[in-house]
């Protein structure tokens, strides 16, 4: 199956049921599939042909499933640009996609109108939203109802490019991985089978970015007649009472979120029984916060292990979430699908135990990446698994453990300590909201571990000092591995989906200081 067959399905199949709702305003299925047939004509219309990239920029909205469809059954390949980046980011990526076009929420476009007008290449300027009556450039909505609505004679192959995703950046500038339409269906199928069975009754909740990660689902979604619930941005408070309201069974959410939604007031009085599934990834979360969350929710968590090269890899299953179980600090088994293989710098498997690089093979993986033929090949191996960059190790019971990024790893006085484990000692520290531990140089040990600390909310004003977290981690992971310098942040730079960058909160806070004392 293939987007244009699923649409053409789907749209008939389910054409008087809700596809999406987003506050107010929803779509069924017939009208989704109309909307999403008129902007694959309408870019056609302007005069591009498959395979031009086109960029999207926005927050969530009604019409995210839409643009994701839309320009799929076109045979358009999907740029979802990061929100949170500055325009000059946005106009080097979509310069180097050589992207033809942009659709751009309103509130956006007014921030980097002038990058935009300057970005050679880029023929078309669609908004979503009020134009303000800027020159040269479409109302996505005048475009859309200018188009056909009927859904257009594509023909896609499995190996066609469907997405470029951008890489976080935690090694320089985002590179482009490239996703192909077989791929794309590949990575839905395998959420199919792993997760519990969707039908139309279900309800998902799009709590975060549906351009990114909450997005992985939507084949699966709109293959069984699903409803998507549509969250423009992310608030505790508001997630809570759509769940109550809208009786949702399943979501996607990152370890930031569900610490925001159990520390909320609301999350022992709502009503939260209809849930059946929460999925979760990005980034570690702690023994303190899944405690929470099991006893807002229940039993029913799924920790999903993949990255934008490959997915997905490793599912922590419900069953496997039970505090002080050994398995809990894993990233789960690999996925029925997918294998995992643990390898040392010269590509020789090394036995179960042992901490290498994991090398992965999932039913979506790259095909490559933009414009860097030499960096995807570095990625890949002979036998088509791609090296992840993450460093872990196999359990005898086939139980994936990640140590940290190949490239954070700290060596001190030769010992080689993973930022991983500090920061998952001190995120079990009561007054710990966020942390970043990062290598500093030392005289005598050449690195040092120093962490970057976000307190909570209610311990800003409270004596947390350096020197008591600097024990607390000798007390959990030994005297050479302690973090030797503590400096406390206001906050930590991220991507959308929740993951600290570490890099740039180097950058940021330890550039020109020893990283001591507070920020």
């Amino acid at each position: 199956m293939d987007p244009v067959r699923l649409l053409r399905r789907v749209s008939h199949d389910y054409r008087d049921r809700v596809a999406v709702r987003c506050e107010d305003t929803a779509l069924t299925y017939g009208e989704f599939g109309e909307r999403s047939s008129r902007l694959a004509n309408a870019l056609a219309d302007l005069g591009l042909e498959q395979g031009d990239r086109i960029a999207l920029l926005g927050d969530n909205r009604l019409e995210s499933l839409e643009l994701i469809v839309g320009t799929a059954i076109g045979g358009f390949v999907r740029c979802s640009l990061h929100a949170h980046d500055a325009p000059e980011r946005h106009r080097y990526l979509i310069e180097h996609t050589g992207a033809k076009a942009i659709i751009v929420d309103a509130h956006y476009y007014h921030r980097m109108s002038g990058v935009l007008g300057e970005i050679t290449g880029l023929r078309h300027v669609i908004v979503l939203g009020d134009t303000g009556g800027a020159e040269g450039v479409k109302s996505y909505e005048d475009v859309l109802a200018a188009a056909s609505p009927e859904q257009p004679d594509v023909r896609l192959a499995e190996d066609d490019p469907q997405t470029i995703r951008f890489s976080s950046g935690t090694t320089g500038l985002p590179k482009g991985i490239m996703i192909t339409v077989g791929a794309t269906m590949g990575m839905g199928n395998e959420f199919a089978v792993v997760l519990p069975g969707f039908d139309d009754s279900d309800r998902y909740l799009a709590a975060g970015p549906l351009t990114h990660a909450a997005g992985m689902f939507i084949y699966p979604l709109l293959a069984a007649g699903t409803t998507t619930i549509v969250m423009p941005g992310f608030d505790p408070g508001k997630f809570l009472e759509i769940v109550e309201r809208e009786k949702v069974t399943a979501t996607l959410v990152v370890p930031t979120m569900i610490q925001m939604i159990t520390d909320h007031p609301d999350a022992k009085t709502r009503d939260l029984s209809s849930l059946r599934a929460v999925m979760y990834g990005a980034a570690p979360i702690s023994e303190t916060t899944l405690g929470k969350a099991l006893d807002v929710w229940g039993d029913i968590m799924y920790q999903l292990y993949g990255q934008s090269e490959v997915v997905p890899i490793a599912i922590l299953m419900p069953r496997h979430h039970r505090l002080g179980s050994g398995v809990l600090a894993s990233a789960g088994r690999p996925s029925p699908n997918a294998w995992v293989r643990i390898e040392d710098d010269e590509g020789n498997e090394l036995p179960r135990g042992q901490v290498g690089e994991v090398v992965a093979g999932a039913p979506c993986m790259m095909s490559g990446i933009w414009g860097d033929d030499e960096a995807a090949a570095a990625r890949f191996t002979a036998d088509g698994g791609v090296r992840t960059r993450d460093m872990g190790y196999l359990s005898e019971d086939g139980f994936l453990y990640l140590a940290d990024r190949k490239e954070d790893m700290i060596n001190s006085g030769g010992f080689n300590i993973w930022p991983a484990e500090l920061e998952k000692a001190l995120s079990a520290h009561p007054a710990v909201q966020d942390v970043a531990v990062v290598g500093v140089p030392h005289e005598k040990w050449g690195e040092t571990p120093c962490a970057l600390v976000v307190l909570r909310g209610d311990a800003q004003n409270t004596e947390v000092t350096e020197a008591e977290l600097i024990e607390w981690t000798r007390e959990r992971v030994g005297s050479y591995k302690k973090v030797t310098g503590v400096r406390f942040v206001a906050e930590l730079p991220k991507t959308p989906l929740g993951k600290i960058l570490r890099r740039q909160a180097r950058e940021r806070y330890l550039a020109t200081g020893d990283g001591l004392g507070r920020a």
